[in-house]
């Protein structure tokens, strides 16, 4: 079946910076809109990035706006979130997620295929 393995996130200090990773399997990655989401304790999986197959076009929250670059490497069927001015607020699980269409792409209901998710802490 359809994998997606998220790795790259970790404990990074205020102002630091880190670059997650999620590899897809058993798709046709371009035929996909790949998205980032975040999950933090008590709270709801929220959007935090999307980019179309191509990558022609992304979006992002406004709270990673300007800190943050979602990217796709096809041929290695990966998607990277690198975020930078890292934030405490930014610390939560972090997933990927497949979606078909670029439809509703900030909505979890669009997205097929999730990972099993990354930690981020960032320390004060």
């Amino acid at each position: 079946q359809v994998q997606l393995v998220e790795s790259g996130g970790g404990l990074a200090q205020t102002g630091g910076s880190l670059r997650l990773s999620c590899v897809a399997s058993r798709l046709t990655f371009s035929n996909y809109v790949m998205g980032w989401f975040r999950q933090a304790p008590g709270k709801e999986r929220e959007f935090v990035a999307a980019i179309t197959g191509y990558g022609e076009v992304t979006r992002y929250a406004d709270s990673v706006k300007d800190r943050s670059t979602i990217s796709r490497d096809n041929a290695k069927n990966t998607v990277y979130l690198q975020m930078n001015s890292l934030k405490p607020e930014d610390t939560a699980v972090y997933y990927c997620g497949a979606a078909p269409t670029w439809r509703a792409y900030a909505s979890r209901a669009s997205y097929n295929y999730w990972g099993q998710g990354t930690q981020v802490t960032v320390s004060a």
